[in-house]
């Protein structure tokens, strides 16, 4: 199960980070009118999306990535929650911290989780 969520997961934050440098979906600068994308961040959800279909080829490679990422995103959303925002190498607004902790929480949720029969 983790290997298709990493499929879905890396599809799904590909799209984020593309999405950030097509205007259609940042009018006024917002992504989505919520987030507020940067080239580096959009960057970073694009890397972090391949890592997620290229970890997808084994299920234990797929939970450790899942583990890895929750860990990061999960500490990115407290240190921009901590200092307001600035993490130095980019800006992160509220918005963004909240996607930050939801997407660790999920991605420690299906990295420590309860492992499928089938292996």
């Amino acid at each position: 199960m983790a290997r298709i969520l990493a499929v879905l997961i890396g599809i799904v934050l590909i799209f984020i980070g593309v999405a950030g440098f097509v205007p259609t979906f940042t009018p006024d600068g917002k992504l989505f009118n919520y987030f507020t994308p940067s080239a580096l961040h959009n960057i970073i959800h694009i890397i972090t999306g391949v890592i997620a279909i290229m970890a997808a080829t084994k299920e234990s490679t797929a939970r450790l990535y899942f583990q890895v990422v929750g860990i990061i995103y999960i500490a990115a959303a407290v240190w921009g929650f901590w200092k307001g925002g600035d993490l130095y190498i980019m800006q992160v607004t509220l918005a963004d911290n909240i996607f930050h902790v939801v997407f660790g929480v999920i991605a420690l949720l299906i990295g420590f989780g309860k492992r499928s029969e089938e292996g």
